[in-house]
């Protein structure tokens, strides 16, 4: 399928540089069949019916980003890096920027921004290098201690289109991350969930709506461009998930009594999908994830969809055009552009009815 179909022209000043406050004042434009409306995302406990049930992604953003330095002879050179899937006790996958700058065998010392680091240095090993950037880097701490060593070191790893605009300051460090997450491992917020507030989820249990959570760690992939000229070309990046018996059965008898499942985010989504059976059921599930959805994709799991607005050419504005159909999303986001509605992780919502013959 090729990738500029799903292509559209957005104008700068639409990209959010801010969270809404409150953070369920946000906007959220409804798109049920031919159907688009304007609400906001305080009014979801009466958009849902008694019975159907959130899932959420409780995964916890840790300040992935690393400015390094790598020696080589009397010779130094910065080197950024954007951890995004750990694959060991003292080992994780990165981005590193800029890439060309490191051989494999060689030695970065992380930290060095302007403050020393954990016991005075976080250094590590290339490995191993991959394609766009990526690498694999291994670390002299391991387990509890590498944890708290990145935490000294990182940085919260903003967006590029956000930390393009304006640098990280301390407001980042709650805006960009859920008021539910609990699990360590997140290079990026699980975006939709970052609307929800006590209050919010107090209307919803007043409701009778219920609320399960599974885990996906989302990993900097998430941002990176589909370079390819069709989507058979494209290669995702895996990303680690697990969804408990226990959830995998309370969703099993939401639907077995006729309520709807409600993806709160597409990696809530991808992570069900990846976990569902042919007959819809899903089981419990743990392990990496790389799966790619796009139009003509047949969902087990979901009915609704809540989600942010997505990067133009993007693998999740492909997933929410095969949830709700391409032409029907292409007139949404007009709709969003025309009518104000900011985009992106700090921006509004949509909430998206699937529709089984996209």
């Amino acid at each position: 399928m090729r990738v500029d179909l799903f292509d559209f022209d957005l104008p700068e000043d639409r990209i959010a540089l801010r969270p809404a406050s409150p953070r369920d004042a946000a906007r959220m434009l409804v798109v049920e069949g031919e159907t688009l409306s304007d609400r906001v995302v305080s009014d979801l406990s009466g958009l849902l019916r008694p019975g159907d049930a959130l899932v959420f992604n409780d995964t916890r953003v840790i300040p992935a980003r690393l400015n390094g330095l790598r020696r080589r002879g009397e010779t130094e050179a910065r080197v950024e890096a954007t951890l995004h899937m750990r694959t060991g006790a003292d080992r994780w996958k990165a981005f590193l920027k800029p890439a060309k700058r490191v051989n494999i065998g060689e030695r970065i010392s992380f930290g060095h921004d302007g403050e020393s680091c954990f016991l005075g240095a976080l250094d590590a090993t290339v490995a191993e290098k991959g394609e766009g950037g990526e690498a694999l880097l291994v670390f002299d701490f391991s387990g509890p201690v590498l944890d708290e060593a990145i935490a000294a070191a990182g940085h919260m790893p903003l967006p590029p289109y956000i930390a393009g605009k304006r640098p990280e300051d301390e407001r980042d460090q709650t805006d960009y991350q859920t008021v539910y997450a609990r699990e360590d491992g997140a290079v990026a917020a699980p975006t939709a969930g970052l609307h929800f507030t006590s209050e919010l989820f107090a209307a919803l249990d007043a409701a009778g709506i219920e609320r399960h959570f599974v885990t996906l760690h989302v990993g900097a992939g998430t941002f990176l461009p589909v370079k390819a000229e069709d989507t058979d070309d494209h290669r995702m990046h895996a990303e680690w998930g697990e969804v408990s018996a226990e959830t995998a059965a309370a969703l099993n008898a939401v639907q077995a009594r006729g309520g709807r499942i409600v993806s709160v985010g597409t990696t809530s989504l991808r992570l069900l999908e990846s976990a569902a059976r042919e007959t819809g059921m899903l089981k419990a599930w743990s392990g990496a994830t790389d799966i790619f959805i796009t139009p003509g994709y047949r969902f087990h799991t979901a009915d609704i969809l809540m989600t942010n607005f997505h990067l133009p050419r993007s693998t999740l504005f492909m997933l929410v055009s095969a949830f709700s159909g391409t032409e029907r999303m292409k007139a949404a986001y007009r709709h969003a552009i025309d009518g104000g509605y900011r985009f992106y992780s700090y921006g509004d919502a949509s909430l998206l009815f699937r529709d089984d013959q996209a």
